[in-house]
């Protein structure tokens, strides 16, 4: 398994890295197929953010779905610690699902709540995403653009990758409707599913 460290505003020294490999070495005991874990450092010069300066991002690469946690805090090391925390976490629910699928039972939207905590969304850093970015006309706007590979999905799995990433909504391409919809998290385990059909906006005309 290929750990890459790179550093965004901060220098990464020889110390961490070896430190991160050290502590990585964890996530091969819950993705034996993990071909890849990306670490990416990034450091907040403001002052003001001085307790969240060091911000650690962890991305699993495997043959599944993408695995993602981040954290941050005012030392890399205790940012690392935490991110790998969530990381673990999720790595240990992807594995309980892929367990319960092979016996022939899938947990579905009504076990969901039994496994998984109440998500707590992370907020994307302005720094996080190298997309490329345009401005919008003459105004101030900038428009960041990301294309994503994607493959049809039920609203279920669509719900699991969502917490995989830590993210507060997740858009994928219905396996019902072969439409895009997007799944979100809305309060407690309250979720809504937002989808598209073209079909109405012509009857509404």
């Amino acid at each position: 398994m290929e750990i890459v460290v790179t550093g965004r505003h901060w220098d990464v020294s020889a110390k961490f890295r070896t430190h991160a490999e050290s502590k990585l070495a964890k996530v091969e005991q819950l993705a034996p197929r993990a071909q890849r874990i990306d670490v990416l450092v990034s450091h907040e010069a403001n002052p003001r953010q001085a307790d969240s300066s060091a911000r650690v991002e962890l991305t699993v690469i495997d043959k599944g779905p993408v695995v993602r946690a981040e954290a941050a805090s005012s030392d890399p090391y205790a940012a690392l610690d935490l991110a790998l925390d969530k990381l673990l976490e999720r790595l240990r629910r992807a594995r309980d699902r892929r367990k319960d699928h092979h016996r022939g039972g899938g947990r579905g939207l009504a076990g969901l709540a039994s496994t998984v905590p109440v998500p707590q969304p992370e907020p994307e850093p302005e720094s996080e995403s190298e997309a490329p970015e345009s401005v919008w006309g003459d105004s101030p706007v900038v428009i960041r653009e990301k294309v994503h590979a994607a493959q049809p999905m039920t609203v279920d799995d669509a719900l699991y990758e969502m917490e995989l990433v830590g993210h507060p909504f997740f858009l994928f391409i219905d396996a019902e409707t072969n439409q895009p919809a997007v799944v979100y998290h809305r309060r407690g385990w309250t979720y809504g599913v937002i989808k598209l059909d073209p079909t109405a906006a012509t009857a509404a005309v």
